[in-house]
This record gives structure tokens, C-alpha cells and sequence, in this order.
């Protein structure tokens, strides 16, 4: 029987910690691709599961991206500013940056609908609404399951085109995406939260020596 308490004691420890706002700390996120095409299924088996790290800080947010065959990614966000940097270093294009605003255009907004439902989910102790988006950009539909979290304060690079209407940072996203004619699926799901102390410096707005200006960047 204690055995028995002190379990449902940790769990609602846990639960209680979990509830609460986060205004800084680190959250590690799985990205998962397929495709209904053979070829390029093959193509995505070769990525693998893709890890991202996003530190966060107030309302600043740093993303990494590490991965043998796309190189490194970074997205660093200022909510306060609505700037963002993009780093990426990759053997295609080499070192390049990317300086943009993370406020939704009119034409991001005119491509993108957005649903908030009454459904939601508890994961890794928080509890998310569901939201339904679908986006068309490039020639290619986007449809989305979102569920997201108002306890973090993170700032995520694929929810800042989707304006007003959302809200959250999300802890589960299921992406079908088609485009001529090929389907794909994406899943990014959050798999720990961590509350800890992060250094200003992880937020620099200022591009590292080595990197290259460029108005676009491969995928944005």
C-alpha cells in the first residue's frame, strides 16, 4: 500500500510541475518523415528519426537541428522584436543566414486556415488543445493536427505563420503534405521538457563569423 502511495504521489508531482507556466528552460522534439512513394520513402529512411533542441528564455527561442545528411539548422526567434535569424551550414550551400520577421504576412495568412477545437490531450503532463490547420504554399497542401500547450513559452519556427488564431506551443504535430502528387507524412512530437537555466548567449542575434547573407534558404 505505500508502495501504491508513493507512486501516485510522484505521479502527481509531476502532473503538478508539469501545469505550471515555463518561462525558461529546454525541450527535445522527435521529427519522424514517410512517404506513400517508394523512392522517396527510401530517401527519408535514410534521415532517420531527427532530433531538435529548443532553448528557451523569456520570450526568445533557439532551435538546433543536427543531422548527417541536411547539415545544422538553427533558428533563433525575439518575440519582442518579431526577428528571427536562421543559421544553416550545410555541403549545398555551405554557411549561410537568414534574417526575417516572425509575424504572419497577409499572404502567409490568406494561404493558411486555422480551427481551434474544444479536443485535447494530456502529454508529458500538459494539457493541449487541438487545432486543425491547412496551409497551401509553393503548389503543395498542407494539412495539420496540432495539439499545443499556453505552459511554455517557446517559440516554434513551423507555428509562426499561422497568426492570431493560434496559440501555444505545440507538443504534437501530424503533417500530411502532397505535392505533385506524392504524399508525405511528418510527425514532430515533444519528448521532454526541461526546466533549467539557459545563457543569454544562446540568443544572439548576431550572425557568427563564416556565414553569408541570403534572402533564401532551402525548405523556407
Amino acid at each position: 500500500m505505500k508502495k501504491i502511495l508513493f507512486i501516485v504521489a510522484v505521479t502527481l508531482s509531476v502532473t503538478m510541475f508539469a501545469q505550471q507556466q515555463i518561462d525558461e528552460g529546454v525541450v527535445i522534439s522527435k521529427q519522424t518523415m514517410s512517404s506513400d512513394n517508394e523512392q522517396m520513402n527510401a530517401q527519408l529512411a535514410m534521415l532517420g528519426d531527427m532530433i531538435t533542441t529548443t532553448y528557451f528564455k523569456n520570450d526568445k527561442s533557439r532551435s538546433e537541428l543536427s543531422n548527417p545528411m541536411t547539415g545544422n539548422t538553427v533558428f533563433i526567434a525575439d518575440n519582442n522584436s518579431k526577428k528571427s535569424l536562421v543559421l544553416m551550414d550545410n555541403a549545398m550551400i555551405g554557411k549561410k543566414y537568414m534574417e526575417s520577421d516572425i509575424s504572419a504576412s497577409e499572404e502567409d495568412l490568406e494561404n493558411v486556415s486555422v480551427e481551434k477545437t474544444n479536443e485535447t490531450k494530456t502529454i508529458l503532463g500538459y494539457e493541449c488543445t487541438k487545432y486543425n490547420v491547412v496551409m497551401n504554399k509553393d503548389g503543395a497542401e498542407v494539412k495539420m493536427e496540432i495539439y499545443a500547450t499556453d505552459k511554455l513559452k517557446a517559440i516554434s519556427q513551423q507555428a509562426t505563420a499561422f497568426g492570431k488564431d493560434f496559440s501555444g506551443f505545440p507538443m504534437y504535430m501530424n503533417m500530411a503534405i502532397e505535392q505533385q502528387g506524392v504524399k508525405m507524412n511528418m510527425v514532430i512530437e515533444v519528448t521532454e521538457v526541461k526546466a533549467e537555466k539557459v545563457s543569454d548567449d544562446k540568443f544572439s542575434m548576431t550572425p557568427p563569423e563564416g556565414y553569408s547573407k541570403t534572402e533564401n534558404l532551402p525548405g523556407m
